[in-house]
């Protein structure tokens, strides 16, 4: 990295604003405390709807940039997610660098916390991989600019029930798509990714007689759905190579790249984890070409957003899950205007995310 005399601007500076300019972000926030040992970035990308809102997520990133990297697809997927289900927010996300396991601390939590009160309600955070509704306690004591609290303090307590009925939806939704009818009966369902989410999506598969086959780093998760749910279990990614209609990634982003593709045997690609498209044009043009259906992963794991937006309204889980039921037929609309574009069905979808934006837009341009 060079730095012009005399001036705390580098190149990487310049890079990094290129960067932004290419994504449309408005905001990246970079935090540190050393007492606490946070060290944290927080990236709003579009507010045109309403303040950003974003989980946090604390990942033990192997390098900052891959930090950087993943804030910037994760806030920009926020942003389409709010769109498209038809929340009045923006989107943002924040990760913390560091091993949740070990680093994470109730004086950490709450310096975050500080960081976002900064924000004067820009951004809204929750929880994401890597914390808790405990974790968002702490946040709270510094801030009100978070979502995802307790039930017994008026929030609605862990999403993950909610985003996994979306997933549900969307799985189903995809097999009417594929085969006329949305039974999910008999059919073999591979689910890369048994966390909270992936687990309570096992609940649902396995109530309609869905066979499962599951892969996960949690030795104890793995083991829970073999005896609970008679899921099969293969070790690592040797759930890319299973004969499955459905393929459900639900772990972390990036695995729908050429190499995997190539390797899958499904019909169907429709699972909760964020950015499953290492390139969305690129992959999404893939998956097309090989005849599989792909179910846009910001429509289809947006159960979670509506979850903790509806707290702004007081928090009602029955209301929360019938407005994430529609993922159902939003899902249709986008394969119903991929068809009719003649495109993949995740820039489907990002048009239609844009829309919507670009609309509001115009509504706002006067007082």
């Amino acid at each position: 990295m060079t730095q012009t005399q005399g001036s705390a601007v580098t190149e990487t500076s310049f890079e990094l604003f290129g960067r932004l300019e290419n994504t449309g972000h408005e905001q990246v926030v970079f935090c540190q405390d050393k007492a606490s040992g946070l060290k944290a970035l927080i990236a709003i990308h579009n507010t045109v709807l309403g303040p950003g809102l974003g989980g946090t997520r604390m990942w033990k990133y192997s390098t900052e940039a891959e930090a950087l990297n993943d804030v910037l697809r994760l806030s920009r997927g926020m942003t389409y997610k709010a769109s498209i289900a038809g929340l009045n927010l923006g989107g943002a996300k924040a990760v913390i660098i560091g091993d949740a396991n070990h680093q994470k601390s109730e004086a950490l939590m709450r310096k975050f916390g500080r960081f976002v009160e900064n924000l004067n309600g820009k951004y809204i955070t929750a929880e994401d991989v890597g914390t808790t509704t405990r974790d968002m306690e702490y946040v709270n004591m510094e801030t009100d600019h978070v979502v995802g609290l307790p039930e017994a303090m008026g929030g609605g307590g862990d999403p993950s029930p909610v985003t996994a009925y979306g997933v549900y939806m969307g799985i189903k939704a995809s097999a009417k798509q594929a085969w006329g009818n949305d039974s999910l009966s008999g059919k073999t369902v591979a689910v890369q990714g048994i966390g909270k989410v992936g687990m309570h999506l096992l609940e649902h598969l396995h109530k309609e007689g869905a066979k499962m086959i599951v892969s996960d780093i949690n030795t104890d998760n793995l083991k829970h759905a073999a005896a609970t749910f008679g899921a099969t279990v293969v070790n690592g990614d040797e759930i890319f190579d299973q004969n499955a209609e459905i393929f459900a990634p639900c772990a972390l982003g990036a695995v729908l790249n050429s190499k995997n593709i190539e390797r899958l045997k499904c019909q169907i690609i429709a699972g909760a984890a964020n950015n499953q498209l290492e390139d969305e044009t690129v992959h999404g043009d893939m998956v097309r070409s090989k005849g599989m259906i792909y179910a846009p992963d910001f429509v289809i794991n947006a159960g979670g957003l509506i979850n903790v937006y509806s707290e702004y309204t007081g928090y009602v889980r029955e209301l929360a899950m019938a407005q994430t039921e529609n993922i159902y037929h939003t899902i249709l609309n986008i394969y119903k205007r991929a068809s009719e574009r003649n495109i993949n069905n995740q820039l489907a979808a990002i048009e239609l995310a844009e829309k919507r934006i670009h609309d509001m837009m115009l509504v706002k341009s006067t007082y």
